[in-house]
């Protein structure tokens, strides 16, 4: 704002001073240096305390700034406005380019900060300034060269493969035990994309030690299907990743998928193949993977087997052309009957989630049981895209989501209010990390701008500076302790997920977490934080690492972890 503050003054005050009104046009000035002056002293001091993002503005914008200054105090209509050209590249930098500093984007600003300034020299004095067109066209050739010369740096490993003709494949794997096969045929019915003719498609309910076998068929849908299974830790070539992993299947062809089920929990399946396309349209479904039995069932997992005792709910929220689905049920139960809500967001956004009615404890989230977990009343979770969490709680009870009931077990309490929000880094039993040491650390700057990677310049949703498929991927060895910095440097939200690997959460802005051990494959990190994760590079492949907002990964937020 007080970057804005000061290109806003600075053009002002030359537009007042070609209008004649000098005296406006020195009271502008003087503001627009005092908005100089107070950007440079917050910029100082947020740098000193670690401030992620400062960098451009110490490097790029602050001498933009000065040379503002500097020849903004003659107060000339054109010395003034080379002000506000000066004040406002030092903003859109910030806005376009921001992370990380390029020579690149320093040197295209300095051209177009140029460049304006020659064009009004032209139209104030009627004659052409040969030292601004001189540095524009430096600037400029300069700064392409640079963005050329970043074009043309190593190649990342991984490149796409290129899509093959419908072919039948099955796993490389060979995988024992009893096995559960179906088959899911994708295709267009009534305006929507369906697997087997519905939206979501088939619950697939597996047990532990069970072998799952499917077979997906694409019928008519023209941009192709796979199969990714969202939060399970399947092998490598089962994860579904067009490109990456598999080919895409294409009308008339099919793909078999075989792993074993060892993972109790709750998850769900969709396509990855234009997967901000197809997951809107309605290819996706519930994966419930249960304990073996004979395993332990008691304490939180004392609804994880439906009896007649005890209610299991699956709830996968979706938006299907304007509407909420699941359309809102009710099962009238004995008062006191336990229920465990699977609360699945298979939407790209956050949804905010109220249980109402009875007092509930969160078991799990993301498949991953939570040690200690403790009754809560009056308190609404916000669930990130793609992400789960089991809820254990006691007919009657309802549960709403953005303020809309979606499942009643009795009479219907009031609509939740303004509830204060579940933080799941403090809730529960407080548990160690499993390590004691950090063998490589990676980061992941999330932004919006101008990727200048290719030959033309985008704007994109971008990791470090770059969108896909020009990020480089991230190396990895097996069985490394990984921890990823992700910093969220844009304006909204971005649910992370990384592919075959549950991470466990260290640090938010810094802060570590005093609850349960929190073991995660999708998360926000909101705009200006940052999170520290780790995990053990223990499922060996190429691995999809994205903004689970498709629409975001499709603009460019998706790059690749590659084990050595």
């Amino acid at each position: 704002m007080i970057a804005v503050l000061a290109a806003a003054g600075w053009l002002g005050a030359g537009g007042t001073a070609v209008a004649g009104r000098r005296r406006i046009a020195t009271g502008l000035a003087a503001l627009a240096l005092v908005a100089t002056l107070a950007r440079a002293a917050t910029t100082v001091a947020l740098a000193r305390a670690g401030w992620w993002f400062a960098a451009e503005k110490v490097v790029i914008a602050a001498p933009l700034s000065l040379a503002a200054v500097v020849v903004g105090v003659r107060r000339t209509p054109v010395a003034l406005f080379f002000a506000g050209f000066a004040a406002t590249g030092a903003v859109l930098v910030t806005v376009l380019h921001g992370y990380p500093v390029s020579a690149a984007a320093a040197l295209l600003t300095v051209a177009g900060i140029a460049a304006a300034t020659a064009v009004t020299w032209r139209l104030l004095h009627r004659r052409t300034s040969r030292p601004s067109v001189a540095v524009a066209v430096v600037a400029l050739v300069a700064g392409t060269g640079f963005a050329v010369i970043a074009t043309a740096s190593p190649e990342p490993p991984h490149r796409h493969v290129p899509v093959a003709a419908a072919t039948t494949t099955t796993s490389r794997q060979a995988v024992n035990g009893p096995t559960k096969r179906l088959t899911l045929t994708a295709g267009t019915i009534d305006g929507a994309w369906a697997f087997n003719g519905q939206v979501p498609g088939p619950e697939i309910a597996v047990t532990v030690g069970d072998t799952l076998e499917v077979t997906l068929r694409n019928r008519d849908i023209d941009r192709g299907v796979t199969l990714h299974w969202h939060g399970y830790d399947v092998p490598n070539d089962q994860d579904g990743v067009p490109g990456v992993t598999q080919d895409v299947v294409l009308p008339g062809g099919q793909f078999v998928y075989r792993f074993k089920a060892d993972q109790a929990g709750t998850y769900w399946y969709h396509t990855h193949s234009a997967s901000d396309i197809g997951v809107r349209m309605g290819l996706y479904g519930v994966l419930v993977v249960r304990p073996a039995p004979g395993a332990a069932t008691t304490g939180d997992n004392e609804c994880a087997v439906p009896n007649g005792s005890c209610a299991d709910v699956t709830v996968p929220l979706h938006t299907l052309g304007g509407r909420l689905l699941p359309e809102p049920t009710t099962a009238q139960l004995a008062a006191g009957t336990p229920v465990r809500l699977r609360l699945i967001n298979t939407d790209s956004t956050t949804h905010r989630y109220a249980v109402a009615g009875a007092p509930f404890r969160v078991v799990a989230i993301d498949g991953v049981k939570l040690d200690g977990p403790t009754p809560l009343e009056n308190t609404a979770l916000l669930i990130p895209a793609g992400g789960r969490f089991d809820v254990l709680t006691g007919a009657p009870a309802a549960l709403f989501v953005d303020g809309r009931l979606v499942h009643s077990t009795g009479p219907v309490p009031p609509t939740p209010g303004a509830w204060p929000v579940f933080d799941p880094l403090t809730y529960g039993a407080h548990s160690r990390a499993p390590w004691s040491h950090i063998d490589r650390s990676l980061t992941l700057v999330l932004d919006r701008g101008l990727d200048l990677r290719g030959l033309l310049p985008r704007y994109a949703h971008t990791v470090n500076g770059a969108a896909d498929p020009d990020i480089p991927t991230q190396v990895v060895h097996r069985d490394e302790v990984v921890r990823l910095t992700i910093v969220n440097r844009s304006l909204v939200v971005h649910p992370w997920h990384l592919h075959g690997h549950h991470v466990l959460v260290l640090a938010r802005n810094g802060k570590a977490p005093t609850g349960s051990a929190l073991w995660l494959d999708s998360f926000d990190v909101r705009p200006g934080e940052v999170w520290e994760v780790a995990f053990r590079a223990d499922n060996p492949g190429m691995w999809a690492n994205h903004c689970h907002n498709l629409p975001h990964a499709e603009a460019g937020m998706m790059l690749h972890l590659m084990y050595a």
